[in-house]
Parts: structure tokens; sequence; C-alpha cells
């Protein structure tokens, strides 16, 4: 591990300080990108339960749609950075995004739900090659110990995206929307359908220059300084330890990882895609309700802010998992006991107790990986299906017993990450 720190320090030194802060802001501009697209989720899932008509777990299938492309596209995204490099696959990625945005406009007009979710899938399978890429490159690009603190710098760029996406959409989308639920009841046929039509069709404008935006940073992308890593060199230089290592599941720190990763994307989706909803179910109007999310992404931004301070010079990244896992926990069953404003803001809390998982589990799942991480970092793209698996579990317990209960879920999940934090990521053989 010292000598990927060592690699790691000389290669940064050799390409100048200045041109290591530009690699920094690239990355950071496309972490960015991230954030903003995956988090108007949280306003598409009540949007499109209204628009299309759907009961909960219905309208849960678009977080399905979206994360598990990561499941289905995260081994051919390796191919795909195999043959095109970490820079150009980035480009590539932005270009699979632009279509996935595209198809939103024939779908709002047709108003039909499954193309609603092709193009969320589509997105999302942009959003597998970008991370393919982009989370190995920040995570090498400096020592591996502080790796958690570039993680987290990358998380405030996703998170303050992820913020602001679903108060700008959800202005677009929910105007009136309150109004307009209230009066359904009361239409005919031809009316109800004219609205909901209408209600449908407020989604193209937004996702329209969303293309724009991705074909044209896709551009910026390819022609940018951004400097190739090559892994595969380095990584054979790394350590003898793993010279007779066949096989990545030869790591079970990292399978242990790639589980905790799941389970962490998991509860992280269902605090910030359930919000809305929730707090709806909770007597919120859409209207206010649609600021929820973004309490949810500030508390994360509090918790990376905290991280890049804290680690690694005050708490381990291990620790750090663990005191997140404890108060995940805490704040799970809370949500579950108390009511009204204070259960929703529990919610919300969650987002402190996410914040550090990602930065903290990342890095110590590929540790020791060599030659094996571009697999491996595939293998934990994979886990990110963890945000279309759990949130429909969710959706299925919300209409089964009732939204709060559904919470209980989270639980379990934690408990995991806590295991992992404090003793699974040790194992070696």
């Amino acid at each position: 591990m010292a000598e990927v720190a060592s690699t790691a320090k000389e290669k940064t030194t050799q390409a100048g300080g200045a041109h290591y802060t530009r690699s920094i802001i690239i990355i950071g501009a496309l972490f960015f990108i991230f954030g903003f697209v995956t988090w108007l989720n949280s306003v598409l899932i009540p949007y499109l339960k209204i628009a299309c008509e759907l009961n909960n777990f219905e309208s849960y299938l678009v977080a399905f749609a979206f994360y598990i492309s990561y499941l289905v596209m995260a081994i051919p995204s390796a191919w795909v950075l195999k043959v095109t490099g970490f820079k150009k696959g980035m480009g590539v990625g932005l270009l699979i995004m632009a279509v996935g945005a595209l198809i939103f406009v024939p779908a709002a007009l047709s108003r039909t739900y499954n193309l609603f979710l092709l193009g969320l899938f589509i997105q999302g399978t942009g959003l597998a090659v970008l991370q393919t890429a982009s989370n190995p490159y920040i995570t090498i690009l400096g020592p591996l110990e502080s790796a958690a603190k570039r993680i987290s710098i990358m998380g405030i760029c996703n998170k303050v995206a992820g913020t602001l996406a679903p108060i700008v959409l959800g202005t677009i989308l929910f105007a009136q929307t309150d109004a307009l639920v209230e009066s359904l009841e009361t239409m005919g046929a031809a009316q109800r359908e004219a609205a909901l039509d209408a209600l449908a069709s407020r989604v193209i404008a937004p996702y329209l220059v969303m293309m724009g935006v991705l074909v044209l940073l896709a551009v910026l992308v390819y022609f940018s300084s951004l400097p190739e890593v090559d892994t595969d060199q380095e990584d054979e230089t790394v350590t003898a330890a793993n010279t007779h290592k066949k096989s990545i599941l030869q790591f079970p720190h990292l399978l242990l990882g790639v589980f905790a990763l799941f389970l962490y994307v998991g509860v992280e989706v269902i605090a910030g895609d359930t919000i809305i909803s929730y707090g709806a179910a909770q007597g919120f109007a859409l209207e206010r309700a649609k600021f929820f999310t973004s309490l949810t992404l500030g508390a994360m931004i509090v918790g990376y802010l905290i991280g890049i301070v804290a680690i690694p010079k005050f708490i381990r990244q291990e620790k750090a998992l663990q005191v997140s896992a404890v108060l995940g926990v805490l704040l799970a069953v809370a949500a579950v006991l108390t009511e009204g404003y204070t259960s929703v803001l529990c919610i919300a809390l969650l987002g402190l107790a996410n914040s550090l998982m990602w930065p903290a589990i990342w890095p110590l799942a590929i540790a020791d990986l060599g030659r094996f991480t571009k697999i491996g970092s595939s293998l934990l793209i994979m886990g990110i299906a963890g945000g279309a698996i759990l949130p429909l579990v969710y959706g299925y317990f919300a209409d089964l017993i009732n939204p709060q209960q559904a919470y209980w879920i989270m639980v379990p999940c934690y408990l995991f990450i806590l295991y992992y934090a404090a003793a699974g990521h040790k194992i070696r053989s």
C-alpha cells in the first residue's frame, strides 16, 4: 500500500501542482454532473407517480431503472475504458447520458412510463462509464491514505449539484401540482387525460437543456488537459503479494466492500429519493416537500466538510465509517418512532450519516488490489445497484404497511456496514 501511495505521489509530482489541480477541477465538474442527474430522481418519483398514475412500488421503478444499469453495465464499462482509456471514456459516458435525456421527450409526449424508465436506464449506463473511470482516477491521483479526503471534495461537488437539482426541477414540475391533484378527482375522463398530458409535458424543456449541456461537456472533456492514468502498468509494481492471485474473487475484503457499498447506496437513495413522497404522506404539500431532498444533501455536504478536515489527521477513514454506521442506525430508528417534521428531519439527517460512507468504503475495498484495480472498481460500481433494489423493497413495504414503518429496512443495512468498518475490510484471505 505504501508503494501505491509512493507511486501516486511521484506521478503527481512529475505532473506538477497546476496539472494536478486542473485534473481535480475537471473530475470535480464531472462529479457535479453525477449529482445533478442522480438526484433529479427524488423529484421524478412523485412527479411520475401523479403524471403516470402509479402506486408507491411502481413509482420507485424510477430508482430501479436508473441504478440497475450500474449492475448491468459496470463490466462492459470496464471493457469500454480498456479500449478508450479514462479520458475518452468519460466523453463517451456523457454522450450516452445525453441520449437518455433526449428519450424523455417522446416519453413525455406520449406519457409512456416505460419510455421514461428506458431514458433513466440509458442515463444510468452513461453514469456507469463515468463513475467506473472517475472513482479509481481520483483515488489513484494521490496518496491512498488521504483518498477519503479527495473523494469527500468530489462528494461536495456531487451533493451541491444534488441540492440544487430537486429545487430547480421541482419548481418547474410541481408548480400548482397540489391543486391539480385535488381537482383530478372531479374531472371527466377526457379533461383528466388532457391535464395529465400537460403535466407530463413540463419535463421536456429541462431535459432538452440537460442534453445540450451533456454534449457540450463531452466535447470539453475530450479536448481537456486531463492526463491518462495507466493503472495496469502502475499496478504491476505495487506489491509481490498479489503475484499468485489469479482472480478478483480471491480478495474477500473487496467482495465484502461491494456488499457494503450495495447496502450504503441503497440506504442513501432511500433517504434522498423517498423523503419528498414521505413528506407528502406526513401531510406536507409538494410545494414545500420539494425542498426535503435538498435538506438531506445539505446534511451530506456538512459530513463531507467534516471528512475533509478530519480525515486522516484526526480520525482514520475506517473509524469514520464506524461512527457513520452507528449514527445511521440511531436516526433510522428515530424516524420510525417520531412523527411529522421530526421524523422527516431524521430522514434528512441520514445524509450526515451517509456522507462519509462512500469515501471510506471505496479506498478500503480497493486497497492492495494491484493489477486487479480496474475489475475491482467495476465490481464496486456494480454495488451501486443497491440503489435499484432497496428502494423497491421500501416501496413494497410502504404499500403493504405504510411509508414510515418501511424505513425499518435500513437498520440491518447500517449494521452490516458497521461490521465491514470494524472487521470486514481487514480480511485478506
